[in-house]
């Protein structure tokens, strides 16, 4: 039950530090652009109250749903891929073809089928322990894999694909990946993100201002500089929170990709370590809790949800401090976003149904073998072991 308490409280004060710093970052941009300083604040409040009745939905219902309906969820988050890329249909905004909605209020397929790609796989690896050591549905689960990214990749949203995309393969090397195969789907991935560099000028526009911002400072190097210049003078415990420099038109929609930026701006390093901490402390609980899982279904779920929020997280940090090309992606449960926090609470919700149901089982284990070791019958105690591990 602690750990319970104590990913909660971590997951919401995350939660309660992005609606106060989405309202310091936006104040000016919003006030600009819509003329309420308050709207992006508004409406992350809204998306928050989705998002926690999602939370609440998830913790009610058995873990064991997903695994049931694994298949047609899968196929509906398909569908809506392809659904998405429709003209008419699809909604373009930045350039991507990435959201289906009516004017400012939408979804995102591609955070839909986080959820079921990672509950699809979940259900494959734990019905069939120790497949992901066959080459042959090694490279057939790979090509489900490839079709996913595509259709993700298609609209382009490249961040969302590699998130997606790195948590599954962490999935599989927990199955049992074997190391040749690890070796040879790095390289293919290597010579894809290669040709993908190739096709699309942009990118490569990215990498060049990776290695040397300044050479376009106007252009593709802006982005990052700018955060630099957030991040860099900010010191221990920053200017203050509302005190930044950069969200007065500098670092363009601060509330969102870069938001980290603005926090250690405002709340200095100490804050910035504070936000990285409590992620530290979800992803610690979410793969202990992976590990102590007897169910192998729960276990895989669990770990594929906590593999995507730590990946987003390193991403969205990593781009932010200048160790990465910018990726456009979030930081979660901290930038502006309906689909992406809606999700990732439900995704967090669900980890907590895991969590209370493995707790009471633990606690039935314990009390039982604690009961037979008072009757000292320890032949019982071993008899009771060496069957529950089957």
């Amino acid at each position: 039950m602690k750990k319970v308490i104590t990913y909660n409280i971590c997951l919401f004060l995350i939660i309660g530090i992005g609606l106060v710093m989405i309202f310091s970052a936006s104040m000016i941009w919003a006030e600009y652009k819509t003329g309420n300083e308050y709207y992006y604040l508004i409406r992350q409040g809204l998306f928050f109250i989705v998002g926690l009745i999602g939370f609440i939905v998830a913790i009610k219902i058995p873990y064991t749903f997903w695994e049931k309906q694994a298949n047609k969820i899968f196929i509906v988050c398909i569908i809506l891929l392809i659904l998405v890329l429709i003209p008419g249909i699809g909604l373009v905004r930045g350039g991507a073809r990435s959201w289906i909605g009516i004017g400012d209020f939408s979804i995102q397929p591609a955070e839909f089928m986080k959820v079921g790609f990672v509950i699809f796989t979940a259900k494959f690896l734990a019905n069939n322990e120790g497949i992901m050591r066959s080459n042959k549905y090694f490279y057939l689960y790979m090509l489900v894999v490839g079709l996913i990214f595509g259709l993700i990749l298609l609209q382009p949203d490249f961040g969302s694909a590699i998130i997606l995309v790195s948590g599954v393969v962490l999935m599989l090397f927990a199955g049992g990946i074997q190391i040749k195969n690890i070796v040879i789907g790095g390289c293919v991935a290597i010579a894809g993100i290669a040709a993908m560099i190739l096709i699309a000028p942009y990118r490569l526009e990215r990498i060049q201002s990776f290695l040397d911002p300044w050479q376009d400072p106007l252009g593709s190097g802006f982005q990052i500089i700018q955060s630099l210049y957030a991040i860099s003078p900010a010191s221990l415990f920053g200017y203050g929170l509302f005190n930044s420099k950069q969200k007065y038109f500098y670092l363009p929609e601060p509330q969102n990709d870069f938001i980290f930026a603005i926090i250690c701006e405002e709340l200095g390093i100490i804050g910035g370590l504070i936000v990285i901490l409590l992620f530290a402390v979800l992803i610690y609980i979410g793969y202990k809790l992976s590990k102590s899982c007897k169910d192998l279904f729960a276990s895989y779920l669990s770990f594929g949800f906590t593999s995507l929020l730590m990946v987003q997280v390193f991403i969205n940090i990593a781009v932010v401090i200048g160790l990465i090309p910018v990726t456009g992606v979030t930081l979660p449960f901290i930038s502006y976003g309906g689909s992406s926090l809606v999700i990732s609470m439900f995704m967090m919700g669900i980890i907590v149904n895991i969590m209370r149901n493995a707790d009471k089982d633990l606690d039935f284990e314990y009390k039982k073998e604690k009961k037979l070791k008072k009757f000292k019958l320890p032949f019982l105690t071993k008899f009771y072991k060496k069957h529950s591990d089957k």
